[in-house]
């Protein structure tokens, strides 16, 4: 009797452990098939390509097909991702930027937000976007918005960071996807680099300059259209590099972020020697600049807000203010509620129109 208790124990056992092996080996009922990604393909025809004027680059300026220089006044919105999860991200976002006097808006995609919605869904955001500006006729700047050191892949909050390699495909993603779109004319392939007074490590010019050269023989290789933006150091504030190491490419613009605390006034000579030069050789845009307001403060002619959109202007630089949103900061909008402004938002909506600026 023993023994067979002892036999009907051990077939428990074994019966017991076959059991639980079998659960914890995988069953591929669907074989994967990683093999067949296939290569890159082209984006299905969009009947809105060409809708808009194809905008090119000649000399220092940026022209139409027509040939007429054409000066950028724009504004920024708030990364797609966040509008959407507040409610916010529809035509009528885009509508109310019209209002404002845009020609261009600049789209802020935030690394954190590309890879957790995930590419392809955020794509669908970019895809909504580049419609509605198309039949607002607005143009585009789509923005890696990362601030920080991209050599030692160190940046300055988590939601800027990000590698090269993401870097380099969001761009040949972007390309891929837009390819001979004329509304998104503008790529800016990282928002503001820094070192961050060595906090974030060293980067020299002549390795960002190679890193920028690559991003723009990627998207060449995609599209050859759309005007790359390459920014300088000190958080996209200084060109001075460029007067002995350019970007070696045609076609292409330099960015600036020209905020009053950069350097203390007076400005005006101070902004012709970091950037203003450039603009005797190439098209510069300010893509960032902005201010707030508080209590009763007003923009006069000795305020920084008049200052800059004025040399900007005399000087034949396109210029984007920061940022209509109603949380993120200098804010122009006071309320999601109904649009109302604040008094920057005032402001800029009066330079965007054309109205602040001396003849």
């Amino acid at each position: 009797m023993k023994h067979v208790m002892r036999w009907i124990l051990a077939i428990f056992i074994i019966s017991c452990c076959a059991s639980a092996f079998a659960q914890d080996v995988p069953k591929h009922e669907e074989p994967r098939k990683w093999w067949q990604g296939g290569m890159w393909r082209r984006p299905k025809p969009n009947p809105q390509k060409t809708i808009l004027p194809l905008i090119t680059v000649q000399g220092n300026k940026f022209v139409n097909a027509e040939g007429d220089t054409i000066l950028f006044r724009g504004l920024a919105i708030s990364d797609p991702d966040k509008l959407e999860g507040q409610g916010h991200w529809n035509k009528e976002h885009f509508e109310q930027v019209k209002k404002m006097g845009a020609t261009l808006v600049r789209i802020p995609v935030h690394p954190i937000a590309w890879r957790e919605r995930t590419p392809a869904k955020y794509m669908e955001l970019l895809d909504q976007a580049v419609s509605w500006c198309t039949e607002l006729e607005m143009y585009i700047i789509i923005d890696w918005h990362s601030i920080g050191n991209l050599m030692t892949e160190m940046f300055q909050a988590p939601m800027y960071d990000t590698t090269q390699k993401e870097t380099y495909e969001f761009w040949r993603t972007i390309a891929i996807r837009f390819r001979g779109h004329n509304t998104v004319a503008f790529y800016e392939f990282f928002n503001e680099p820094t070192g961050y007074r060595g906090q974030l490590g060293p980067v020299s010019w002549s390795k960002w300059k190679k890193i920028n050269e690559d991003l723009i023989e990627i998207v060449r290789s995609f599209d050859t259209e759309p005007i790359p933006i390459v920014s300088g150091f000190d958080w996209a504030y200084d060109l001075n590099h460029i007067r002995y190491e350019p970007i070696a490419a045609d076609g292409i613009a330099y960015a600036t972020h020209p905020y009053s605390m950069k350097r203390k006034a007076p400005w005006p000579d101070k902004w012709e020697e970091n950037f203003g030069f450039a603009a005797d050789k190439y098209p510069v845009i300010a893509t960032e600049l902005g201010f707030g307001l508080r209590g009763e403060d007003k923009v006069d002619e000795d305020h920084y807000g008049y200052i800059i959109l004025n040399y900007l202007e005399n000087r034949g630089i396109s210029w984007m203010c920061w940022v209509y949103d109603a949380e993120w900061h200098p804010r122009m909008i006071k309320s999601w509620d109904d649009y109302s402004l604040t008094g920057c938002g005032e402001y800029f909506k009066k330079a965007l129109h054309g109205k602040v600026l001396k003849k």
